[in-house]
């Protein structure tokens, strides 16, 4: 075996990333890989995803201090016996701080420098079904080894090491295969290429044994989805927002069309299943959404009262698969293992039909301190002033709307980008994506001009999020020029955005805000918010389409306001000062600047320079308004509930309110 372990340990990172990647053999995280030599294990560490692990992520714990655990006499008491082998795995980690795998043990005695543990669909279509045992023997011969389900931790150490022993003395060989019943299985190799051909042939003949093709191909969600999901989330956010994300495809209708096949994913088969996504379900079989909403004020409320948790899955007739998260992060995460526990439920009837856990494994993963541990993990959400709420911020893929995005994001808000240049909103996405936590960013391609547009965005924005918290229209436009040379094209354009799309977006989610208030209880409160400028507050020579457009914006504001305050919903409007290095003033062909100079706006002003500090001069303290300055203001709004109606001026002190 090599003692100098360096390039093995990039074999591993790369093994582990590429089955980390891929659905097919790991959802949610889930799996560990090791590499070893005589001394050294390197073990992903608890709580890390193998789609992005580095040479940092894996804890590295000494063989011979792991060796002794194997012979230990432990307690007999299910809770101390974990709690010393967790404390043992401790003391034999060297890199300290990182919380090796609780199946290191398994890694250690297999003698082979490499083990990939991999939960994929196809396995567990054969390790969940009644015939398991059997079927495994049938397709992959006397000699395959076979561990029928044993509570994780200590105890199913112990039985794959008894296993692993007895298939030395009766097959005179080291086993490769390890299948464990309701898990998954272990493979082991001296090189990884080895790893992967054993796992390529392992689905290979899994996928030539199925009887039946799995329901493929995806199904728009219905418009209906924007009638149900909001109040859905309010009835489930009585004590913190809660993320609603709904997938509809072939698969997830063969089970919401039928109570019969509900039967078969009434129970979990896996662990990862119970960590995420709790043991109980809720399925909505109503026809209508009035019918759908009655039958879940009776069933949620139940349903959290029998087993003092909030479901974390609901199936509803005619909607889809709906995961209820902690964020937008776990949302995901439920949706997969779900998906998947579907999958296994048609593909065990291959195998002698499906072979849910007990109650009594339930209850033990249900209350293991390890899977605790992993729940806890991804339930954390991001910390922040507008944490797990959904904004919708229009014209956000650049400028403004961009660093408002931005610094929500960073409040722990889910961001939907709803602009019409694509490819610079799929890249703000991408770049918000990135610096998430838990929460996440959503581009959805809008014309903020056509209501159908922005109908679309709403639906959209309601499938992956669930709600809409708060609306910011930002996007908007200028064209400079006076009486004289302003076109009525140009004025049309310019109160077609600044003046008109208000009240489209306004109108369209306003409907979604109601529905949200009316089963919310009665501390939440709905925003929509104008960012408007402080050309809304004083005239602008030379700049009359814009601000006339901007004033009326204002009057929209308080009407809006007095019309949605008995639905608790506050409208309010943020008045910019200029935001002098974004592209609506710096862009160096058609940015205000230059438009300004063009125009003559500025008396005596011959360059660029001069027009800004034209503009400066205007400002009592000397600095333009930034994204940061009208995020603020809008947290402010957001978190007030005592005005609406206002117009909020942040200009540095150039336009004051009497």
């Amino acid at each position: 075996m090599k003692q100098d372990f360096s390039s093995g340990i990039q074999d591993l990172i790369y093994i582990s990333q590429l089955y980390g990647q891929d659905k097919r053999f790991v959802i949610a995280g889930g799996g560990n890989t090791s590499c070893k030599n005589r001394e050294k294990i390197w073990v992903k560490a608890s709580g890390t995803a193998l789609a992005t692990i580095t040479e940092e992520d894996f804890a590295v714990l000494d063989r011979s201090l792991l060796d002794r655990m194997s012979e230990k006499a432990y307690s007999a008491d299910p809770a101390e016996r974990e709690e010393q082998v967790k404390n043992d795995l401790a003391e034999a980690t060297l890199t300290k701080g990182k919380r090796p795998s609780v199946e290191t043990s398994m890694h250690n005695i297999i003698n082979y420098p490499f083990v990939v543990h991999l939960h994929p669909t196809a396995v567990n279509g054969l390790m969940c079904a009644r015939n398991a045992a059997s079927e495994l023997k049938r397709l992959f011969g006397e000699k395959a080894l076979y561990v029928e389900y044993t509570d994780p931790g200590y105890t199913l150490f112990k039985k794959v090491y008894d296993k692993i022993k007895e298939h030395r003395t009766t097959c005179g060989e080291e086993p490769q295969v390890i299948w464990l019943q309701n898990h998954g299985l272990f493979v082991a190799a001296p090189t990884i290429e080895e790893i992967q051909s054993i796992y390529s042939e392992i689905l290979q003949k899994l996928e030539q044994a199925i009887s039946e093709p799995l329901p493929a191909g995806e199904r728009e969600t219905s418009p209906c989805t924007e009638e149900i999901l909001p109040a859905l989330r309010m009835i489930l956010s009585a004590d913190s927002l809660k993320t609603l994300k709904v997938r509809n495809n072939e698969l997830i209708k063969f089970f919401y069309d039928s109570t019969d096949n509900q039967k078969s994913i009434a129970r979990p088969f896996t662990p990862d299943a119970i960590v995420y996504c709790q043991s109980h379900y809720i399925f909505l079989n109503s026809e209508t959404p009035e019918a759908l909403l009655e039958e879940a004020l009776k069933t949620i409320p139940a349903f959290t009262e029998k087993l003092g948790y909030q479901p974390k899955v609901l199936l509803i007739k005619g909607i889809g698969l709906v995961a209820v998260g902690d964020s937008a992060a776990q949302s995901d995460i439920i949706l997969d293992l779900f998906e998947d526990a579907m999958k296994i439920a048609l593909l065990s009837q291959s195998f002698g039909g499906a072979h849910p856990m007990t109650p009594e494994q339930v209850h033990f993963i249900d209350n293991w301190e390890v899977e605790n541990y992993r729940r806890n993990l991804t339930a954390v959400t991001t910390p922040g002033r507008a944490e797990n709420k959904t904004i919708v911020i229009t014209g956000a893929a650049q400028g403004f709307g961009e660093g408002i995005g931005r610094n929500l994001l960073r409040e722990g808000a889910n961001i939907v980008i709803a602009d019409l240049n694509e490819e610079a909103g799929k890249a703000t996405a991408q770049t918000f994506n990135r610096i998430a936590k838990s929460n996440s960013a959503l581009f959805v391609k809008t014309n903020v001009a056509e209501p159908a547009s922005i109908r679309n965005l709403i639906h959209e924005t309601v499938c992956h999020f669930g709600a809409i918290d708060s609306f910011i229209s930002n996007a908007g436009v200028l064209r400079a020029g006076g009486l004289d040379d302003m076109t009525p094209e140009n004025f049309d354009h310019v109160t077609k955005i600044n003046y008109n799309a208000y009240f489209y977006c306004t109108k369209a989610v306003g409907k979604i805000m109601k529905l949200q208030t009316k089963y919310a209880p009665g501390k939440y409160y709905a925003d929509i918010i104008q960012i408007n400028s402080k050309s809304g507050l004083q005239g602008s020579k030379a700049n009359f389409a814009y601000a006339g457009g901007k004033f009326g914006g204002i009057g929209l504001t308080q009407s809006f306001a007095l019309e949605l305050a008995p639905y608790r919903i506050k409208v309010n409007a943020i008045c910019p000062g200029n935001f002098y290095e974004g592209p609506l003033w710096s862009d160096p062909e058609n940015g205000l600047f230059e438009q300004y100079l063009k125009a003559g706006k500025v008396p005596g002003a011959k360059t660029i320079d001069d027009v800004k500090a034209y503009y400066l001069s205007k400002v009592p303290m000397r600095k333009g308004c930034t994204p940061e300055d009208v995020t603020k203001a809008t947290l402010y709004l957001m978190e007030q509930c005592g005005e609406t109606g206002q117009a909020l001026p942040v200009t540095g002190g150039q336009v004051m309110l009497a």
